[in-house]
């Protein structure tokens, strides 16, 4: 048996992994209430949209959390994983345009680079359901 054969496998362990990381990220955005929604979805700012900034910033909690889930589960991977790039796309530009340069950023280009990539891998045979 060779590690190429494994590839569903590999896929599993790095959904089950991202996919916990994020809902640790993203429930306490979550959870954060209004206040914290309004202040998350400002954000939004830097893709030029300036209204509903309590229903982004639940979006982004939610894109997080639920998401993180449904990429553990296989459910709604393709939709989930396209929130995800657009949470991770607004986060890089939030810190590129606060001036935290390519070090601060990182971590968000690196995970928008992760799920833009992940919509077209799929989800692996690996999964609950056929979503």
């Amino acid at each position: 048996m060779t590690l190429g054969k494994q590839y569903h496998l590999g896929l599993l362990f790095l959904r089950i992994g991202i996919g916990i990381m994020f809902i640790i990220h993203g429930l306490p955005k979550l959870m954060g209430g209004p206040e914290r929604w309004e202040a998350l979805g400002s954000n939004m700012k830097y893709l030029g949209i300036t209204f509903a900034p309590v229903f982004w910033g639940f979006m982004a909690g939610f894109a997080e959390s639920v998401g993180g889930l449904c990429l553990i589960l296989g459910v709604f991977y393709v939709p989930a994983c396209i929130l995800l790039f657009i949470t991770m796309l607004v986060a890089s530009l939030r810190h590129l345009s606060q001036g935290d340069g390519l070090v601060g950023s990182s971590h968000a280009i690196e995970a928008a680079i992760l799920f833009f990539s992940l919509i077209f891998i799929g989800s692996g045979k690996y999964k609950i359901g056929k979503f």
